[in-house]
């Protein structure tokens, strides 16, 4: 299905195809933090229908709780989260992670898998 949406303050803009089976509830310490719940909604989008406008801030999560590398960005204005990939040459062409509070069409992505952290 396809999805768009934007950060809190509009700055940043996304959009992609998302398979609602795939999204999932991710309770590890990370998504905790950047969220300020107890778990994160993750919506992967692949790579190459991934589109944004406008520059995210990224800071490179040299050990996720995964024991992986993870890139992280957000807004630069608002601070909204905006997705997490794997850090390296094309990461266009790879998964990204988005957070489900950046998608206009939230109700349709229900949930179907969650990792323990």
């Amino acid at each position: 299905m396809k999805i768009n949406g934007s950060c809190h303050c509009g700055f940043i803009t996304v959009e992609g195809d998302a398979d609602p089976e795939q999204v999932s509830i991710c309770h590890c310490t990370d998504c905790q933090t950047r969220t300020g719940s107890a778990f994160g909604v993750i919506v992967p989008i692949p790579g190459n229908t991934f589109k944004m406008k406008g520059q995210p801030t990224t800071y490179l999560k040299t050990t996720a709780e995964s024991g992986n590398p993870r890139l992280q960005a957000f807004c630069p204005k608002c601070g909204s989260s905006i997705y997490s990939t794997t850090p390296g040459e094309g990461q266009q062409a790879e998964n990204a992670a988005l957070c489900l509070g950046e998608h206009r069409r939230r109700y349709p992505l229900s949930c179907r898998r969650s990792f323990p952290g």
